[in-house]
């Protein structure tokens, strides 16, 4: 073979971010990665139990419902037209010892983690296979590892990154699929719990602007070209390894 006979390669081009669905997307994570779609240029709308303060697009609901979030996931599409992407920031935590939990709440946490995020992609999949599209879900360093007092949340976010693994099998050429780990972050998701299940003072946690700027990387990932699963975390924080 001649140098003549080597044909170049076409480099893989990034995506463009379109218009990106986030669940959660009023507060913490969601509300960071809403900005940061926005501010790179693509189109963020939201799903969300509270109203975003950004002025996007968006439908309020129960994600622990799913045929309430199947339904506003159609609701948004019918509104804005095919989605590029979903980002799944939407999430909740109960902590405390298993007996010490109201079942309810505890299965709360779990419906609104994994059941929401199920129901949401199920619902956005017709879409997304018309853009060859990406789907984020949002785990945990807690999908790793299981910590005492943390039952609901260790469930439900190993039970995410199991959903995501089996999903990009099964979209694999299809539908892009990352799973996003991130350990904690400055956000409201602290607020409201006792002393003991804050983070001490000398925590250190990631700006959620940072890890929102990883999930951008995962949506402009050319098409053909992955990244399956991505750990995001302040350097000192002690969640993993």
């Amino acid at each position: 073979m001649t140098a003549t006979d080597v044909q170049p390669t076409t480099p893989l081009q990034p995506r463009e971010l379109g218009t990106v669905l986030v669940t959660g997307g009023a507060s913490g994570l969601g509300a960071a990665v809403v900005e940061a779609v926005r501010a790179a240029g693509g189109t963020p709308v939201v799903l969300d139990r509270a109203e975003p303060s950004a002025d996007v697009p968006h439908v309020q609901v129960d994600l622990a419902d799913p045929t309430a979030a199947a339904q506003a996931t159609q609701q948004l599409i019918d509104q804005v037209g095919d989605v590029s992407a979903v980002v799944t920031a939407a999430g909740i935590d109960a902590p405390g010892r298993l007996l010490d939990i109201d079942p309810a709440t505890w299965e709360n946490v779990v419906r609104v983690n994994l059941f929401g995020t199920v129901a949401v992609i199920r619902a956005a999949l017709p879409s997304l296979e018309r853009t060859h599209g990406t789907v984020v879900t949002v785990g945990s360093t807690l999908a790793l590892r299981g910590f005492s007092d943390a039952t609901a949340y260790c469930a439900s976010k190993f039970a995410v990154r199991g959903f995501t693994h089996a999903l990009a099998a099964e979209l694999a050429g299809r539908v892009g699929v990352t799973l996003l780990i991130p350990g904690g972050m400055k956000t409201a998701f602290f607020d409201g719990r006792t002393e003991q299940y804050r983070p001490g003072p000398d925590a250190q946690l990631n700006d959620p602007a940072a890890t929102a700027g990883a999930v951008l990387t995962a949506l402009r990932q050319p098409v053909g070209s992955e990244i399956r699963e991505m750990l995001v975390m302040a350097s000192g924080e002690s969640s993993w390894p």
